[in-house]
């Protein structure tokens, strides 16, 4: 018996099978490397575009500005500070000090000042503080000489076994102080709503005025005119709860009128009570 021969495969299914071969190939391909891994980067849009922070723009810039505060206004002079004579710190503590000591050594400190380091009506010679106003890790000492004429705030700082009068300056009597880091700043009430701030920094082994503003601390008093009360216009007269009500003038029952006499007989008197429209007889036709 003869064998039978293989079956002939057309031409055309043979590029229909290699296509569909290469189409699997090619879907394999995109999803292996259409795959994100960790790490990649990927295109999520147009960045939106950075805004830099706003600068100051000043108006008029032609026009002068005010000069810086003098070394007078900031209580201080040009020439280096010269030690408190007669004055030594043993063991670098300044903590150790007596501070009416080295004010009645001070040549700076004047004659009305001087009278509160003794029996004076109305003076006073604060506790020291110690604050870092130099920023070299040592302390430096403030205290307030307070007199009936003036208010004189002082600042010391060590140097070696010595102390230097690092800022001396008037202050009004109702001021408050306070330290930001190695900043000084003195606030002194000018109106019952604003106040004065002075912000002392340290520069060249002393206490210089970087700043003085004047701020607002409250609502300034409405002074406008909404405020007083209309000079024209009806008032608006509020009910009273409970009031009794009035009846108006208009509303008056009038007085009746005198009755006048009839010759004829009397009319019967009717009970009181809702009135009953009469029947007339009916005419005769």
């Amino acid at each position: 018996m003869a064998a039978t021969p293989p079956p002939r495969r057309r031409p055309g299914a043979v590029q229909v099978a290699t296509l569909a071969g290469l189409v699997v190939v090619l879907a394999l391909a995109g999803l292996a490397f259409g795959r994100a891994t960790p790490g990649d980067l990927r295109d999520q849009g147009p960045v939106r575009a950075v805004t830099p922070p706003p600068v100051p723009q000043p108006l008029w810039p032609k026009l002068p500005t005010s000069p810086p505060p003098s070394a007078a206004a900031a209580g201080v002079t040009q020439e280096p500070p010269q030690p408190v004579p007669d004055v030594t710190v043993p063991g670098h503590d300044i903590t150790a000090v007596d501070v009416r000591t080295v004010l009645a050594k001070d040549p700076n400190v004047g004659p009305e000042e001087r009278q509160a380091l003794g029996s004076c009506a109305g003076c006073e010679v604060r506790a020291p503080e110690f604050r870092d106003l130099s920023g070299d890790g040592q302390p430096e000492l403030i205290t307030v000489v307070t007199t009936p004429g003036r208010v004189v705030l002082h600042v010391y700082a060590l140097a070696e076994e010595h102390l230097l009068p690092v800022l001396q300056v008037q202050v009004l009597p109702a001021f408050s102080a306070a330290t930001v880091g190695t900043d000084l700043r003195l606030f002194e009430p000018t109106s019952a709503y604003a106040r004065t701030t002075s912000l002392y920094q340290w520069k060249d082994n002393r206490l210089v005025l970087k700043e003085r503003k004047d701020e607002g601390v409250g609502l300034l008093p409405h002074t406008g005119a909404d405020t007083a009360a209309p000079e024209s216009g009806p008032a608006v007269a509020r009910p009273t709860p409970f009031a009794p009500r009035q009846a108006a003038p208009e509303a008056a029952v009038p007085s009746p009128r005198p009755v006048r006499p009839s010759s004829g007989p009397a009319a019967p008197s009717t009970p009181s009570g809702p009135s009953v429209p009469a029947v007339l007889p009916e005419a005769k036709r």
